[in-house]
């Protein structure tokens, strides 16, 4: 999917919703168990109630990882339900030495098709760029993320062509001479706006992937405000809020109308922040 596919899917639902399939048997609704792949039919459900209000799905691989083979079969049942007009992010957080990220690129773009991937970038230039080869797919590489240990690195503050920087803005400045607003994202953590103006300073055209809005406090208003770009440029993921917003029944009827609150906020700041 190319960037301008993505903004008309924006358009089109008036949403920048990605919905994270963080999808944990002890946390799904319990009549699922007694199913031969509870995985992949919670899934199943949760997609099919929500794929008019979001614009992609974000698997996080350890969530299937862990249950080894089984957990990869409800992985890739779980791609093959997923409309090829929504964007499919694999949540993994690779990286490694340059062979070892073209084996893990062709996994995920072409044995499991997924759209993007994530990607660390603590070992540098020849641990990203494998991922960066494939067309039309895209590396969401991460910048600065939205877990309490995340000052710990990514806020030190580094010098640079006589310049001083935090970490997180060396590794954008930097990696966008590998890759370009067409093949690169960046996770950007929803949890201070100040820091979302810091990033547009330095990458105003390329997406952001933003966790951390609803259940860890960000605001999705204040994301939009200083975070949109021409093209929207934001896809704001929210896993827990809508996928886990009933245990009972009718789980997948609850996710939908979790969903759509939010997609009805998107569509007011879009309305309101996308600039003219």
């Amino acid at each position: 999917m190319t960037r301008d596919q993505l903004f008309e899917q924006i358009q089109r639902k008036r949403s920048y919703l990605c919905i994270g399939l963080d999808t944990d048997l002890k946390k799904i609704p319990p009549h699922l168990l007694q199913l031969e792949d509870p995985i992949f039919e919670f899934n199943r459900q949760i997609i099919e109630a929500t794929q008019d209000l979001c614009v992609a799905y974000k698997p996080n691989i350890a969530f299937y990882e862990a249950h080894g083979p089984k957990g990869w079969v409800s992985l890739d049942r779980t791609l093959s339900v997923i409309p090829e007009n929504i964007f499919a992010i694999a949540d993994a957080k690779r990286g490694d030495i340059g062979n070892t990220s073209e084996l893990y690129a062709r996994a995920f773009f072409e044995q499991m098709d997924f759209d993007a991937l994530t990607v660390a970038p603590y070992m540098g230039i020849d641990s990203v760029t494998p991922f960066l080869q494939f067309p039309n797919k895209w590396v969401i590489l991460l910048a600065l993320t939205s877990n309490p240990g995340h000052d710990d690195f990514q806020l030190l503050s580094v010098v640079s062509e006589g310049k001083s920087y935090f970490l997180f803005e060396k590794v954008l400045k930097d990696s966008q001479k590998w890759g370009s607003a067409e093949n690169m994202m960046y996770v950007i953590g929803a949890t201070r706006h100040d820091y979302i103006e810091r990033v547009r300073e330095i990458a105003p055209d390329h997406f952001l992937l933003v966790p951390g809005v609803g259940a860890q406090g960000g605001s999705l208003e204040e994301i939009s405000r200083f975070g949109m770009n021409r093209q929207c440029g934001l896809l704001v993921n929210s896993s827990r809020q809508i996928i886990y917003a009933s245990q009972g029944e009718d789980f997948a009827e609850k996710a939908r109308a979790a969903a759509m609150a939010v997609q009805q906020q998107m569509e007011r700041y879009l309305n309101e922040y996308l600039p003219k």
